[in-house]
């Protein structure tokens, strides 16, 4: 048997099962961490959405009082560190990096599954500062994940805004030391994957199964051949291959560009729509966050700049911190370029959609 036909024999396979695997509906992103040279930690990530997410960039200091939005039984808490975060709808933290360089970001799964809520469980957090409660609490992965393990909270969700279905997420957090983890809720209970050896999210299947998948085109090698389509499944694998082909660069420039580089090649172009695949949504937005420079980098698929905030030059201090918003305007549009600190301004923070 020839190589072409082992390797199409194995893509045949490979197509098959993803096409099993990630047959049912969701929005798309894909999440991915570089580990460089010199201790260079930089995530990436794409937002696909079907419609506009209503993006802005926050500046949240420390000592903000937060409660989980749950009622009565309300998980509570006050922030520990500063963080710059990019929300949803104005109601929900998406995406984000805190002072102490742990990365934070939600990615879409339609098959996570929440425990019940009431009274006597734990206290209630909604899905929508699940992100922010990460940020504001940890500075590691390591703790994030001991912490946990305890089942602190009750996860909440709510329909997303203007449309008649349950925001169903799964969590990825990095940090600065390259460590990682990937937090599911399946069947009611949480799963935790954590390792810096977990690169890469997408969205369906599970990520468990996304690994058992991943392993195919392993066995044939990025250089023989890479799955091409706008699939969660192939996005996957393509990230997993160049995040880890790309050159390892001292070169700052270079490295964000690669990395950059990277993200691109796995998002989808703007304007794609799929009818019989919902699952396949235009990029809408990318973000770099650096996690050695404090660095958070943000480009729109709308506007023909990246630019992006300098982290060690926020005040993110209790006593004069301020909450501060860039506004991006409908659809990211609004353009800016190279450090924007001092293009936010100083606003009221939005209120956490709840119960």
């Amino acid at each position: 048997m020839s190589l072409l036909t082992k390797v199409l024999r194995k893509t045949a396979a490979a197509t098959l099962v993803a096409t099993m695997l990630a047959g049912t509906a969701a929005q798309a992103c894909t999440r991915l961490v570089y580990h460089g040279v010199n201790d260079q930690i930089i995530t990436a990530r794409s937002m696909d959405w079907s419609v506009d997410v209503e993006t802005n960039l926050w500046v949240f200091p420390r000592g903000m009082e937060r409660t989980g939005q749950a009622g009565e039984n309300s998980l509570r808490w006050t922030s520990k560190y500063g963080s710059v975060i990019a929300s949803g709808y104005d109601i929900s933290t998406t995406d984000g990096m805190n002072e102490a360089g742990l990365v934070a970001n939600l990615l879409w799964l339609v098959e996570s599954n929440y425990p019940e809520f009431s009274e006597s469980s734990a206290p209630g957090l909604t899905i929508a500062a699940w992100g922010q409660y990460i940020l504001d609490n940890f500075a590691t992965v390591q703790e994030a994940v001991d912490e946990l393990r305890k089942q602190p909270y009750t996860i909440v969700s709510r329909d997303v805004p203007g449309q008649n279905r349950l925001a169903t997420l799964h969590l990825a957090i990095s940090d600065a030391s390259g460590d990682s983890a990937i937090v599911e809720y399946i069947d009611g209970k949480a799963v935790i994957h954590h390792s810096p050896k977990y690169q890469v999210l997408t969205n369906s299947p599970t990520f468990e199964r996304q690994l058992a998948l991943h392993s195919y085109w392993t066995e044939i090698g990025g250089t023989v051949m890479l799955p091409g389509t706008n699939r969660a499944a192939d996005r996957f694998t393509r990230a997993a291959f160049y995040v880890n082909a790309i050159p390892r660069e001292e070169d700052a420039r270079k490295t964000i560009a690669s990395v950059f580089s990277v993200i691109r090649n796995v998002s989808v172009p703007f304007g794609i729509s799929t009818p019989d695949q919902p699952n396949i949504s235009s990029t809408r937005w990318r973000t770099v966050a650096d996690q050695k420079r404090m660095l958070y980098f943000f480009e729109s698929a709308l506007t023909p700049n990246v630019f992006w905030v300098e982290l060690n030059n926020i005040d993110f201090s209790k006593e004069t911190g301020k909450v501060k918003k860039l506004d991006l305007g409908p659809n990211q549009a609004n353009t800016f370029s190279g450090v924007v600190n001092d293009k936010f301004e100083e606003s009221k923070p939005f209120e956490f959609l709840g119960l």
